[in-house]
């Protein structure tokens, strides 16, 4: 189970993030959904390492991740607030510009991330859900049975945390249990891990809080953002066949309220795409990243170019000769200087940083079957 790759600890700054990371090439940002942490990717990472360095996290509150102390408002623990933690993940990991796919809270995340942040991001792959606004705004009485965690989850501390800390693994069963389509997709010590990680009852209170942030601050940051900023990326919504999206929602509809390049579809399996349905998700999600272009990345933000062609012109803009140069090896020139910690964009005298200054090997735009997917 992700072998070949490395695990970590970054100092976000407001958060402490667990960090698993492997594979070259661009960089592709992974945020996992409830009850899970970055082990849901286990079954999709590896094979998208072959073509893309792959950043698995715990989102702040979850897993091993750091669960900062929280206020009246629930701010540290907003999508706002957990977007910024995978900014900094990924800026001290020499990443400035990257793609990004997120499942369930993770998808919640990542489309904060790609509004808040649009320089930062490339690509954006959402799974399973439609924005936060637009999910409390068309709320019927289907809506609250169905989804009925987001409001018990919500209630003021600490009425759910002691029921959900009186018997953690029977919510965490449920969910896994409730929500999937598939038998046995939750490998023995997949799911003692999702135990052990909800034992914790500061894990349980910080997803509370998440849970409270999304119902106050989530839905008012959405609807402040509603027709006045729009995801500039590409967008790819992958959902379930089998789940109540398809039966609540026009997804694909929904999503073009706030971009204008999405596509996608539905998988016929139940809400945990990655781990029921592997192979296609990790196919969609390769697709989709790797189409024609998309691997020709922009110079890093207010720096020299980190990427440049083999003629050593900034940028790649689509030359069919074009290499994706290793961060790292120029570092001192090419990534601006974070001005909290002094160090570079990869993190200073960091262990993982370390790691991660291997040079990457020469890769051309366009790779073989590139744009020959299904959603390309």
């Amino acid at each position: 189970m992700f072998e070949g790759f490395a695990l970590s600890t970054i100092d976000a700054g407001e958060a402490a993030i667990r960090v698993r990371h492997g594979g070259n090439d661009p960089p592709l940002l992974l945020l996992h959904g409830i009850p899970q942490t970055h082990l849901m990717w286990h079954r999709v990472a590896p094979a998208l390492a072959r073509d893309f360095t792959v950043v698995a996290t715990d989102l702040r509150g979850y897993g091993d991740s750091g669960k900062p102390p929280t206020t009246p408002d629930h701010e540290p623990y907003s999508k706002r607030a957990m977007a910024r933690d995978q900014v900094e993940v990924m800026r001290r990991l020499g990443f400035e510009r990257f793609f990004v796919a997120g499942h369930d809270r993770g998808a919640r995340c990542a489309y904060r991330l790609a509004l808040d942040h649009p320089a930062r991001v490339l690509k954006l792959a959402v799974l399973d859900i439609v924005p936060t606004g637009e999910a409390f705004r068309r709320a019927d009485m289907a809506f609250g049975l169905g989804f009925w965690l987001w409001f018990f989850l919500a209630q003021p501390p600490d009425l759910p945390e002691r029921l959900v800390g009186a018997n953690p693994q029977l919510l965490v069963d449920h969910m896994l249990d409730a929500w999937s389509g598939a038998p046995g997709s939750f490998p023995d010590e997949v799911r003692a891990e999702y135990h052990r990680a909800f034992r914790n009852p500061e894990t349980i209170h910080a997803v509370c809080e998440e849970y409270r942030a999304a119902a106050t601050l989530d839905y008012e940051h959405d609807e402040a953002d509603r027709g006045r900023r729009r995801i500039a990326c590409p967008v790819l919504a992958l959902w379930s066949g089998r789940g109540v999206l398809p039966a609540w929602y026009d997804v694909l509809a929904v999503w073009r309220v706030w971009a204008d390049d999405v596509r996608g579809r539905a998988l016929d399996c139940g809400h945990f795409l990655a781990e029921e349905a592997p192979d296609e998700t990790s196919a969609e999600l390769r697709a989709f990243f790797a189409a024609r272009g998309a691997a020709c990345l922009e110079p890093p933000l207010g720096s020299s170019p980190a990427f440049t062609t083999s003629a050593g012109e900034p940028g790649c803009r689509g030359k069919a000769s074009c290499r994706y140069l290793d961060n790292h090896r120029h570092v001192d020139q090419q990534i601006p200087q974070h001005p909290a910690s002094g160090d570079g964009a990869t993190g200073g005298g960091s262990p993982w940083a370390r790691h991660e200054r291997r040079a990457a090997p020469t890769r051309r735009c366009g790779r073989a079957g590139a744009g020959s997917g299904p959603l390309s």
